[in-house]
């Protein structure tokens, strides 16, 4: 069988606010101010690339799982929408451990903006951590992508949240403080912990254990509480230094 290997060349990155995957919702439109801009790369930055794409809704991105070690693929692999205890072929899954690091993801384009020197996409919620590789961007098209009686086996509906949050006093404070740069940032840290990021083997760990997640240049403490309906205690906000270059 002759070679049929593909190099493929980033033709963008996309800015996130997740600086991490163990941050990232599952599903692109699950927290609404999760928002994401794709910046083309040189040669792809110019205007004539995006002519056009003003006048679609929504974009398909295929992209790398670039924080994944190359090789570590399995057959199966335990989804979270099945708790992480029954086992599905890689095949019937979204699973970030695939044969090639590719991924798929629908996402809103809000607008498109070009000036010095640089085409930026500006785009809804997204599911993709800061700075992640672009391979394409294609557009959605409603009557040949859109399939609203489609079987989706596991995942047939929308998952609701999992956990109640509340922030502490202290946490409180320090949002109120931070909205005034980013707005609705109570709001973000809710919707995405809210999800529960945590994967599934963690779920059944002690209740003392603090967790830690990067959203944008920040890092939200929490912590979990046994209530009726598990609860996710927001402990603080620390801001992340930035490392200066020797």
């Amino acid at each position: 069988m002759s070679d049929l290997s593909l190099h493929l060349q980033p033709i963008a990155i996309i800015h996130t606010p997740y600086k991490e995957k163990f941050s990232v919702p599952r599903q692109p439109n699950l927290v609404q101010d999760g928002t994401g801009i794709i910046e083309l790369l040189t040669p792809y930055n110019q205007p004539e690339s995006v002519r056009g794409l003003e006048n679609f809704s929504h974009l398909w991105l295929i992209f790398q799982f670039d924080r994944v070690p190359i090789g570590k693929w399995r057959p199966t692999v335990r989804p979270p929408r099945l708790g992480g205890n029954q086992r599905v072929g890689v095949f019937a899954s979204r699973s970030t451990h695939r044969p090639n690091p590719l991924g798929l993801s629908k996402v809103e384009l809000r607008k498109i903006e070009s000036q010095n020197g640089k085409v930026l996409l500006h785009l809804g919620a997204v599911d993709l951590v800061d700075g992640t590789p672009i391979f394409d961007i294609k557009p959605y098209i409603a009557y040949s992508d859109s399939e609203p009686l489609a079987q989706s086996g596991f995942a047939q509906d929308k998952p609701t949240p999992k956990l109640n949050v509340l922030f502490s006093e202290v946490a409180q404070k320090q949002c109120l403080k931070i909205e005034k740069k980013r707005p609705h940032f109570t709001r973000f840290i809710h919707d995405v912990i809210a999800q529960d990021p945590r994967p599934a083997y963690q779920q059944m760990q002690s209740l003392e254990r603090v967790y830690g997640i990067r959203l944008y240049e920040f890092n939200i403490r929490w912590q979990m509480k046994t209530t009726e309906k598990p609860q996710a205690y927001i402990l603080d906000i620390e801001e992340v230094q930035k490392k200066k270059c020797d």
